[in-house]
């Protein structure tokens, strides 16, 4: 295979290995200060504050799983969630041992990195703190954080590994 300067080269699984923990690292301390500053400083008391004509600052406790599915008072929900959430990630770290391409890993690196800041979160606050509101003409997108994003890229360049992985496997084998 020719060495090229595409984000799906081949790299050495050592360096692949510490750009996706690097990544998740990353990922963790950012959504985790930004939680920080909105919970003990923006929102001290919590109100909603008009950035923009479409977005604004908000304090919302999501007890559920994403967009607040599942959402209940039982603290049992939270371990299950916060339990899933370890699981998947201790899954996708099996397969950060195994990727073979910069832009995999660092895409395995942001879902981890999102998933544990949000497990942190179970942990500390019982329930994921939400802060970023997006609206257009009344309706309102679900609020999210730092961690919810970092998940969203992730699994969107996963995706996209695969369709190209897919391309490329199929048009050297074809």
């Amino acid at each position: 295979m020719p060495s090229h300067t595409s984000p799906l080269r081949r790299s050495e699984p050592q360096a692949l290995i510490r750009l996706g923990s690097s990544i998740a690292a990353g990922a963790i301390v950012l959504d985790q200060a930004t939680k920080f500053w909105i919970v003990e400083g923006v929102m001290s008391p919590p109100r909603v504050i008009d950035v923009t004509p479409f977005f604004n600052i908000v304090m919302v406790w999501n007890k559920g799983a994403s967009f607040g599915l599942f959402s209940t008072q039982s603290p049992w929900t939270q371990l299950a969630l916060g339990g899933m959430a370890i699981i998947i990630s201790i899954v996708l770290g099996v397969w950060l041992l195994k990727s073979r391409s910069r832009w995999l890993s660092a895409a395995l690196g942001m879902v981890i990195g999102g998933a544990l800041g949000n497990v942190i979160d179970r942990a500390v606050y019982g329930a994921v703190a939400d802060f970023l509101d997006f609206h257009a003409y009344g309706y309102h997108w679900p609020s999210f954080n730092v961690g919810d994003m970092a998940i969203s890229v992730g699994v969107v360049m996963l995706l996209f590994d695969g369709l190209i992985a897919k391309r490329r496997d199929h048009r050297l084998t074809g």
